[in-house]
């Protein structure tokens, strides 16, 4: 007892306890984190096997720029912790895998091989990665259940800047662009918010929250019926397009004026 109590009362005596308090919580978390990882796969993709296949799919497809263990390359960034919501978003709308890597890579047609359940499987391995944002579920992105006033709103205040009144898109810097909404689904448009693809800020569920990502999306499917005062909408770029369609017909038709003016002129 005499040394116990002595072991105790050393000055690196507390140092030693923490040190091995610190231990036994990084096994315990880790313990935690491999047993989750494949409940966090199987809960995005439906299917615990998908993560074996997705795997295989990926060395396939997607490891020449991301890695074999997805951990990035200088070609393409690390996907651990992107979640399945990223890959969903990435592969249905064609842009990855990218056929060539630049500033912004475009929406494009699917390749032949990628349909849902490649998207699926590939999200669920890469879900399985690190964990990450989920596929929302259709309770999540119906518009039906949205409210298109209220996200109006937050469209205005948060994305106009970028994305226009419309939905339209614009130009960023450096070769970059904000993609027009009109092809996106609202599954789509979800992901973006919770996985910020390119230049697009991350929109969590502390900064907006899930109804009012849902707001949005019913927001930015009406504007797309909405009609066009005077019957053409210029592409719903904004006042740019629309003041040099303003100046180039004033001018064409201050010169056709001229032209008919001093023509009558001349017939006196």
């Amino acid at each position: 007892m005499t040394r116990i109590t002595a072991w105790r009362r050393h000055p690196l005596a507390r140092y030693a306890v923490l040190i091995l308090a610190l231990a036994l919580v990084g096994m315990v978390y880790a313990t935690f984190v491999q047993v989750s990882r494949p409940a966090d796969a199987a809960l995005a993709s439906g299917k615990v096997d998908d993560v074996a296949e997705g795997r295989s799919l990926f060395a396939a497809h997607c490891s020449s720029c991301h890695g074999l263990n997805a951990q990035g390359t200088p070609t393409g960034p690390t996907l651990v912790g992107v979640g399945a919501a990223a890959v969903d978003f990435q592969m249905s709308t064609g842009r990855m895998p990218a056929a060539n890597p630049s500033a912004q890579v475009p929406r494009k047609p699917l390749p032949e091989w990628v349909d849902e359940k490649a998207i699926r499987q590939i999200g669920a391995y890469v879900q399985s990665l690190g964990g990450g944002p989920q596929v929302p579920g259709k309770e999540h992105v119906d518009p039906k259940l949205g409210d298109a006033g209220k996200g109006g709103e937050l469209f205005r205040a948060n994305c106009i800047q970028c994305h226009n009144w419309a939905g339209a898109g614009g130009a960023l810097t450096r070769g970059k662009y904000a993609p027009d909404l009109n092809n996106a689904s609202p599954t789509q448009i979800y992901e973006a918010m919770v996985t910020g693809p390119q230049a697009m800020p991350v929109f969590n569920d502390s900064t907006i929250t899930p109804e009012e990502k849902r707001n949005m999306i019913a927001y930015i499917t009406q504007v797309r019926e909405q009609k066009d005062p005077g019957g053409f909408g210029l592409g719903r770029i904004g006042p740019v397009t629309e003041g040099l369609v303003a100046w180039v017909v004033g001018i064409f038709a201050l010169v056709l004026a001229a032209i008919w003016i001093t023509a009558k002129k001349r017939q006196k």
